[in-house]
């Protein structure tokens, strides 16, 4: 099974939209402040939303969607908004 995640940092609700087989480990490994582009000095990810496929290129290609197309992030913000932290 293939995840597409979307994350919001505690902090700043910042987005990070990815995709894993292992959801947890994943977003034990951006709260681990291991990765670069992911790392802050304070606050933590907090999973937003997912999405599971069965097959790999279907996941790739909606994360990509989300990454690129901004109507596509857009569009799915909308049906979010009480569930981002902005909101609370």
């Amino acid at each position: 099974m293939y995840i597409v995640y979307i994350l919001e940092h505690s902090e700043t609700q910042q987005l990070y939209v990815g995709y894993t087989t292992n959801l947890k480990r994943r977003i034990r490994d951006h709260n681990a402040r291991g990765h670069k582009y992911t790392t802050r000095k304070t606050g933590h990810w907090i999973l937003l939303y997912a999405e599971a496929y069965r097959d790999s290129g279907d996941a790739r290609e909606r994360e990509r969607n989300l990454k690129i197309h901004g109507s596509a992030m857009n569009s799915l913000l909308k049906r979010l908004l009480k569930s981002r932290l902005s909101q609370k």
